[in-house]
């Protein structure tokens, strides 16, 4: 059984083929085109995973406070008021009110994964004639290292956190010149000196949090803050990362607290992340027309070039139809092979950076992430580009009158 090629396809292959050096020079520019927007689309998503990885592993996604403190004037008579200046009261350490409600609340909704209460507050960490301001974290670890991955960037120790232990950052042990298994007094105004052994070191990459962040039992941190039984926030993990500003401000609205999600935290990184989104689809749209440009050249001069071959085929009865598609299968067959050459490139520049590029502690830059769908993406879109750009050639031919195109 012989197979049948139409010839709207075999008319365009021979063209391509004629014009191999023409053929070459637009793929080549496609395979570019298409490489560097697969390269960048991949790098921008790998370093966003990466942030994005580091923030939900180290911080809470939605974190429940108690409202805050406002000073209101003094009424003097009945419809009247002291014309004073009325001055912000300094903020207590104070607790959420009815917190074990609003915990239940919490844990019983769909969309919340983890709630974990948490006391915190600030404190001194002494060691000999060394003292660090510190903010003191306690916490039901069997909960929290479920929202906040404390255990993953323990560097020395473990993260077991007892009555009589703590566990501290790498810069907050080397500034007091303690180790692992070493006792520090943790001072606080209304407990007093509380001396504890450093169970575990972590390491969160922030030189700040390194610093300042301890964890304790959050008996200890209740104790030491003077919150009798208090939490001063609730954690919380959701199903959805990039629903948690809406489900934040949903549950301010209808709980007494202030709802701070990990979005509205990291504004300046989404800010950050928004400016390259649109940079780079600035450089996918250029890349793009000067792809499309670079068909419609290559094809209108193939249209000069072949127009007595194609008044040829006009006069042998070849319809006007099938000389339109015989220009839109040579864009169409441009494009897609170069994006395929492209999609191979991008895919290798990449693996090549990835495997360059290093952090100043010499873990990766960004996790190597390559997306089947980019590559059909780019693919998809390279194509119908391509069969777009010959458009304008594409008809120029199917108007060729045969007479005029033969004797010319």
């Amino acid at each position: 059984m012989k197979r049948w090629v139409p010839f709207e396809w075999i008319a365009a292959a021979r063209f391509l083929l004629d014009g191999a050096v023409q053929t070459l020079v637009i793929v080549g520019g496609i395979a570019i085109g298409v490489g560097v927007i697969v390269f960048m689309s991949a790098m921008l998503a790998g370093l966003q995973a990466n942030f994005i990885k580091r923030v939900l592993t180290s911080v809470p996604q939605i974190q429940l406070i108690p409202p805050d403190q406002v000073a209101r004037p003094l009424r003097d008579a009945p419809g009247t008021f002291e014309a004073a200046t009325v001055q912000r009261p300094t903020q207590r350490v104070i607790s959420i009110n009815q917190w074990p409600k609003i915990r239940a609340e919490m844990q019983a909704r769909p969309d919340v994964i983890n709630a974990a209460a948490t006391a915190s507050g600030s404190a001194l960490a002494l060691r000999g004639d060394t003292s660090r301001a510190v903010t003191l974290n306690g916490i039901e670890p069997e909960i929290y290292f479920k929202i906040v991955k404390v255990p993953d960037y323990i560097v020395a120790g473990s993260a077991t956190i007892t009555t009589e232990g703590i566990v501290v950052g790498t810069e907050l042990a080397r500034d007091l010149g303690a180790s692992l298994g070493d006792k520090i007094i943790v001072s606080t105004p209304l407990a007093g000196n509380r001396v504890l052994t450093i169970n575990g070191i972590f390491d969160f990459g922030n030189k700040a949090a390194n610093q300042r962040t301890t964890y304790v039992t959050l008996r200890n941190a209740q104790s030491m803050l003077g919150l009798l039984g208090g939490v001063t926030s609730i954690d919380l993990t959701v199903n959805d990362i990039y629903a948690a500003e809406d489900i934040a401000q949903e549950i301010q609205a209808t709980l007494p607290v202030e709802a701070d999600s990990w979005i509205k935290t990291n504004a300046q990184f989404f800010t950050a992340v928004q400016a390259q989104k649109n940079s780079n689809t600035l450089i996918r749209l250029f890349v793009g027309l000067s792809v499309a440009f670079g068909i419609a050249a290559v094809l209108i001069v193939s249209v000069i070039q072949r127009s007595k071959d194609i008044g040829i085929l006009r006069a042998m009865g070849t319809r006007r139809e099938q000389i339109l598609q015989v220009f839109l299968i040579q864009g169409g067959l441009l494009a897609f092979v170069g994006s395929l050459i492209g999609s191979g490139l991008g895919a290798l520049a990449l693996i090549v950076w990835h495997r360059l590029a290093r952090q100043v502690d010499g873990s990766e830059l960004f996790p190597l992430i390559l997306d089947v769908d980019l590559f059909v993406w780019a693919s998809v879109l390279a194509t119908a580009t391509g069969v777009a750009a010959a458009i304008a050639p594409a008809l120029r031919a199917a108007r060729l009158d045969p007479v005029v195109a033969i004797r010319g």
